[in-house]
Order: C-alpha cells, then sequence, then structure tokens
C-alpha cells in the first residue's frame, strides 16, 4: 500500500554519487521532454515574471537557478526574458557532469555555472547576493530540515524574491508519471525517480509550514498543472 500522507525519505538515484555519465545525460535529456511537454517550464517563468512586475526593477536582474541539472531551465528563462528585460544568469548544481552537460546545451548562451555543493554555498563568503534565486524540482530531493536552512538562505540572498518550482504529492500524479515512463522512458533512472519523486513531493500545508518554520512573511502557492506547486516568495507583499 502506498502512503501518500508523508513525504518518503527514500533516496533517489539520481542523488546518488557515482552515475555513469551517459546514464546522467539520458536522465537529463527526457527531463527537459517532460518538462516541455507537462508545462514545467512555464511554472518558474510565471514566477519569475510575478516578482518582476511587483519589483520593475530598473538594472539587469540577476538571476541564480540552484540544483540547475542540465541548464534546460537557465536556458528557458533566458529565451523568455531576453528580449523584455536585461538578465545576468548562474547556474549551480553539484555534478561534475552536469555542469559539463549545461555548458554544451547552453553553448553561445551568456549563462555561467559552477560546480558546488548547495550547502557549501551556504557557508561561503563570497557568494554575492543575486536578485532573485530558482529551484527547479530541486526542493523534494532534501529532508525538511535541510529546507528551512534552504529558505532562509534563499530569502537573505535574493534581493527581489525566490521562485520554488515542484511536485504536487497526489495520487494521479504518481500513477501517471510511473505509467508513462514505464512505456515511454528509455532512462531506468527516470523510471524509478519520476514517481519516487511525487512521493518525495508536497502537500499545500507541508509547504506553508516549511515556509513558516523558515520565518518566511510573504509568500504566495499556486497549484499549476501538472501537479506542479509554483512557490512566489518577495520581500514585500505580493
Amino acid at each position: 500500500m502506498i502512503d501518500f500522507k508523508t513525504r518518503s525519505t527514500k533516496t533517489e538515484l539520481l542523488d546518488n554519487d557515482i552515475i555513469p555519465t551517459q546514464d546522467l545525460f539520458l536522465n537529463l535529456a527526457e527531463l527537459d521532454f517532460i518538462n516541455q511537454k507537462l508545462g514545467g517550464y512555464s511554472v518558474v517563468l510565471s514566477g519569475i515574471q510575478k516578482i518582476l512586475d511587483a519589483s520593475a526593477p530598473q538594472k539587469t536582474v540577476k538571476i541564480l537557478d540552484i540544483g540547475s541539472g542540465g541548464g534546460d531551465t537557465l536556458k528557458q528563462i533566458y529565451h523568455h526574458f531576453i528580449h523584455h528585460h536585461p538578465i545576468e544568469l548562474t547556474g549551480v548544481d553539484l555534478k561534475k557532469d552536469c555542469i559539463d552537460y549545461s555548458i554544451k546545451n547552453t553553448d553561445g548562451l551568456p549563462i555561467q555555472f559552477i560546480k558546488s555543493d548547495y550547502r557549501d554555498l551556504l557557508q561561503s563568503k563570497q557568494i554575492e547576493s543575486f536578485d532573485i534565486i530558482t529551484a527547479s524540482l530541486f526542493c523534494h530531493h532534501l529532508q525538511n530540515e535541510s529546507l528551512t536552512e534552504l529558505f532562509q538562505w534563499m530569502s537573505e540572498k535574493s534581493n527581489l524574491g525566490f521562485v520554488i518550482n515542484d511536485l504536487h504529492r497526489h495520487f494521479l500524479a504518481f500513477y501517471s508519471i510511473k505509467w508513462l515512463t514505464y512505456f515511454f522512458s528509455k532512462s531506468y533512472l527516470i523510471k524509478n525517480d519520476a514517481p519516487l519523486s511525487v512521493l518525495r513531493s508536497f502537500t499545500r500545508y507541508e509547504f506553508k509550514s516549511l515556509l513558516e518554520k523558515a520565518n518566511i512573511k510573504n509568500y504566495h502557492i499556486q497549484w499549476k498543472w501538472a501537479f506542479r506547486w509554483l512557490m512566489v516568495a518577495t520581500h514585500e507583499k505580493i
């Protein structure tokens, strides 16, 4: 019997220290396909737009994406906003293979990538502040205690606010992605981790509790298709 009432603590294969490079690359390519088909990128783009609309910045907006994976989210951000507002984009990921993939994936685009564990970033005195910080499908990889710390840091380091794009734990989301990946995915990582990601994800109440524990006051949580949460936090009321 699958428990949808509490977050799973089972570790995803993607969180293993050693993953064969070609297996990881296939995983990243399929994740990009899933996000394009299921509207994952539109969630974070709308969150950034909410912050820009609320703050109306008159300078280049510096955006940091945590757990940037294959760099696809930053590529989408660049193409969506570059003709409307000057932006400076940075991605951070723990895995060297992800950084290598991202550099090739965004070849020709002014996006920089940093290889680092997010926990090292938390302790770094050299990391400058950013205007907007994003995390797409990253938070469900963390335990609640680490999430509280992460939300606090994102609030402190973001001049305008931060955006979370993550999954809604729901039985329809679980069984839909389980069977879709079973029939159409060629990646054992995707087949295992996609449904597990749903079990590791959040209810609205859990998101609110974590944000309030992190002392985040001004935030807005919105449900998005397909079974996504968009959370936008700013330093002023939205």
